[in-house]
C-alpha cells in the first residue's frame, strides 16, 4: 500500500466497540467491495468497503470479516478471511497480503482463506448457538444503489439458506460507531488535509490567466500522488467564472480569465480517510472590489457558523440560523431587500436564490460520511463547514469550507493553516 500503515490498535478498539452493540448469540459478516467493471475486460481501482477497512484495517479484495463473540471454540470468535494467493495471482497483479502480514494489520490471529468461508459460516450458523445474523448494507440516507454489492448478493444468499435466523441490520451501529473519530483516525484525516494544502499553496503560485481548468486538476493530483495520497478524495471542481456557479461542476475544461475567479472543491484521500477543502481566488491573483465583498462576507459566514457548530446541537437547526447569518450578509451586499425579506413566504426564502445547499456533512472514510443527521452533535465528530453565496447574474459564485473537529472545548480546525483570508492569498499568488 502506498500509505503509511494504521496501528491495528484502531482496528483492535473498534471491533471491541462493536461487539458491546451485539446482542447475545450472534453473528456478525462484513463483505469486501467488489471490483467494479467499466468496459471490455476493464475495472475501476478497487475501493475497500468502509465498515470492513474500519474494522480490520485491510485494504484488499475478497476480503471477509466474521465476528461470533459468543463461539464456544475462541480461536473462532474473531475470523479474518483473505485472497489466497498463487503464482499467476503474483505474476500478473503483484503481492498479495499473507496470512502473517494480515495478522500484523488487522489485530486479528485467526487467518483463513476466503475459499474456507461457506464451511466456516455454516459451522458458526448451527453448531454456534448463533440465533441473530448482523448483516451489512448500504443504508446511507444519499445512497443511490444501482448495482447489486456483494454485501446485498450476501443478505439474499444467507436469508435463504439460513431462513429461521433472526437478521439484524449492522448499518445502523456502524454509523453509530463511525461517527466518532478517534485519535489514529484524526491523525489520518489531517494528513490528508495537511496534503491538501501542500497542493493548494502549489496552486496558489501556478494559477494565471490562460491556464486551463484541467491544468490546475494536474497540479493538484501530481502533488497528492508525490505526497503517498492515492489522488482526490472525489471528483475535483475546478470552476472558473460563471461555473463557479454551478455546484458541482467537475468537467474541469475551460480556460481561466484575467478578471475571474476560480472556485477549487478538492481533497486529498489518504489512507482511506479524506480531505474536502473549498478555496475560491482571483485568476490574475487580485480581487475585485466585488468579490472580495463576497468573499468576506462569506468568511464571516464561516467564522459565525464555527461558532455554533457545537456538541449537544442538532444540524437542522444550526443550518437554519447559517441561513439566517447568510441572510444578513446578502442584505449587505443589496442582493435581496430587508422589507422583502420581512414579507417572504416561510416555504421561498428569499437566500435561497443565492445559497442554496447545506453548511456541512461530516466527514471521513467517505466523504459525505455516515452518521445521523437528526441526532445531536457529538465530541470526536468531523464536520465540514461549508457556506456560500453564488450571484448567477454576476457569473460570481463564492464558497469556503473546512473540515473541524468537535471536542470538548470547541472546535479544531484541520484547515486552520490553508490560507483562506482574502489579502493572504493575494500575496501568496503574487
Amino acid at each position: 500500500m502506498r500509505y503509511e500503515a494504521i496501528s491495528k490498535e484502531l482496528f483492535i478498539n473498534n471491533r471491541k466497540r462493536l461487539i458491546k452493540e451485539l446482542k447475545e448469540q450472534s453473528i456478525v459478516v462484513v463483505n469486501a467491495n467488489d471490483i467494479q467493471p467499466t468496459n471490455s475486460d476493464g475495472s475501476m481501482r478497487f475501493r475497500q468497503n468502509s465498515d470492513l477497512f474500519y474494522l480490520t484495517g485491510i485494504d484488499q479484495e475478497e476480503t471477509i470479516l466474521v465476528l461470533c463473540p459468543g463461539f464456544p471454540d475462541k480461536k473462532y470468535r474473531e475470523v479474518l478471511l483473505i485472497r489466497e494467493t498463487n503464482e499467476t495471482i503474483a505474476t500478473w497483479e503483484g503481492h498479495k497480503y499473507t496470512k502473517e502480514e494480515a495478522r500484523a494489520a488487522s489485530g486479528i490471529e485467526t487467518v483463513l482463506w476466503t475459499s474456507e468461508f461457506y464451511k466456516l459460516l455454516n459451522t458458526m450458523m448451527v453448531m454456534g448457538d448463533t440465533q441473530n445474523a448482523y448483516l451489512n448494507t448500504n443504508d446511507h440516507y444519499r445512497a443511490d444503489v444501482v448495482v447489486e454489492t456483494r454485501e446485498m448478493r450476501f443478505v439474499k444468499w444467507c436469508m435463504e439458506k439460513y431462513p429461521l435466523h433472526n437478521y439484524e441490520r449492522l448499518a445502523p451501529i456502524m454509523h453509530h460507531l463511525r461517527s466518532i473519530k478517534s485519535i489514529h483516525e484524526i491523525e489520518a484525516m489531517q494528513k490528508a488535509c495537511n496534503i491538501t494544502e501542500a497542493a493548494f499553496r502549489r496552486i496558489l503560485k501556478f494559477v494565471k490567466p490562460g491556464i486551463a481548468e484541467y491544468e490546475v486538476e494536474a497540479e493538484f493530483i501530481h502533488e497528492f500522488i508525490r505526497q503517498r495520497s492515492r489522488g482526490f478524495a472525489y471528483e475535483p471542481i475546478i470552476a472558473s467564472g460563471a461555473d463557479s456557479c454551478v455546484l458541482h461542476y467537475i468537467d474541469n475544461s475551460k480556460v481561466c480569465k484575467d478578471g475571474d475567479i476560480l472556485l477549487l472543491d478538492v481533497g486529498a484521500e489518504y489512507a482511506n480517510y479524506n480531505a474536502d477543502m473549498t478555496r475560491t481566488i482571483p485568476v490574475n491573483g487580485k480581487f475585485t472590489k466585488r468579490q472580495k465583498e463576497v468573499y468576506n462576507a462569506v468568511l464571516r459566514v464561516q467564522r459565525e457558523a464555527m461558532k455554533i457548530l457545537k456538541a449537544g446541537v442538532v444540524y437542522f437547526d444550526y443550518h437554519k440560523e447559517v441561513q439566517k447569518i447568510t441572510e444578513a450578509e446578502l442584505i449587505k451586499l443589496k442582493l435581496i431587500d430587508k422589507t422583502d425579506v420581512k414579507n417572504q413566504h416561510p416555504d421561498k426564502p428569499l437566500f435561497a436564490k443565492y445559497f442554496m445547499h447545506g453548511t456541512g456533512h461530516q466527514l471521513g472514510l467517505d466523504v459525505h460520511d455516515v452518521g445521523n443527521m437528526y441526532h445531536k452533535m457529538q465530541v470526536g465528530q468531523v464536520w465540514t463547514v461549508e457556506p456560500g453565496i453564488y450571484i448567477k447574474e454576476e457569473g460570481l459564485g463564492i464558497r469556503i469550507e473546512n473540515n473541524v473537529v468537535i471536542t470538548k472545548t470547541g472546535l479544531k480546525d484541520l484547515m486552520k493553516n490553508i490560507p483562506i483570508e482574502a489579502e493572504e492569498i493575494e500575496d501568496l499568488m503574487n
